[in-house]
């Protein structure tokens, strides 16, 4: 009887490494999708957060804030709380409403 050794052929291994290509061809635009998804929601949510803060604002000073730096100086806001993780600006309109950019 001959020397048989077990293991991989490379076109087994061939076969193997391009399942595994197309499967992550596949998830990888989808999970970018998601994260975009995501800061879209976070950023939602800090608008919220800030307009929020605009109102409480409102009940201590009797007066609505000019923009929102008066905010981050009266401490109601953060700096960081200008911008969300995706980039966008967070900003306070003329008519008061708070928005993202």
């Amino acid at each position: 009887m001959g020397n048989k050794e077990s293991g991989f052929t490379l076109v087994e291994m061939l076969i193997v490494l391009l399942i595994i290509s197309i499967l992550i061809l596949l998830i990888v635009p989808h999970v970018s999708k998601k994260s975009a998804n995501i800061n879209d929601k976070g950023c939602d949510a800090l608008v919220e957060l800030v307009k929020s803060q605009v109102v409480a604002y409102e009940l201590d000073k009797k007066k609505k804030p000019q923009d929102l730096q008066e905010l981050v100086t009266s401490k109601y806001i953060d700096n960081e709380h200008l911008h969300c993780g995706n980039g966008k600006e967070i900003v306070m309109g003329g008519d008061g409403e708070i928005s993202h950019q």
